[in-house]
Parts: structure tokens; sequence; C-alpha cells
């Protein structure tokens, strides 16, 4: 039933090197950043278009576009 690569004794190997490698500071982090890349690639897999950051590239491009065309309309 556990045998194979992910039987209980490994994983317990696998954790404690991760630790090891990343320290106990570092392991909130890592996690919270794990889990939002699964959440980001379940909506991309899903075909959910609002992901977290597109409102913000959407933003900044508008904002970028913007202050182009001011720029451009000031050296005029």
């Amino acid at each position: 039933m556990f045998s194979g690569i992910l039987s209980p004794m490994h994983l317990i190997v696998i954790l404690i090197i991760v630790l090891i490698i990343f320290g106990p500071g570092k392991l909130p982090d890592l996690g919270n950043s794990l889990g939002k890349s699964i959440k980001n690639f379940k909506k991309a897999v899903n075909g959910d278009e609002s992901l977290d950051g597109s409102s913000d590239a959407k933003k900044i491009n508008t904002a970028d576009t913007a202050s182009t065309a001011k720029k451009t309309d000031d050296a005029k």
C-alpha cells in the first residue's frame, strides 16, 4: 500500500531536507508562494481570466499608455 516513491518515510526525509535547505523562517513564505502559484495555475487551466495580477497589469499598461500620450502631447 505505501510502497513506492511516495511512502511516508520518503516524505519525511524530503521534508527534513527542505527544512534544512530553507530553514524554519522561510517555510511560511515558501508555502504561501506555492499556494498562490497552485491557485493561479488552477485558474489558468479552468480558463478563468480574472487572475489576481491580471487586473493590475491592465491598469499598469493603461497608465503607461496614458503617460506616454501625455509626454508626446507635452513635447509638441
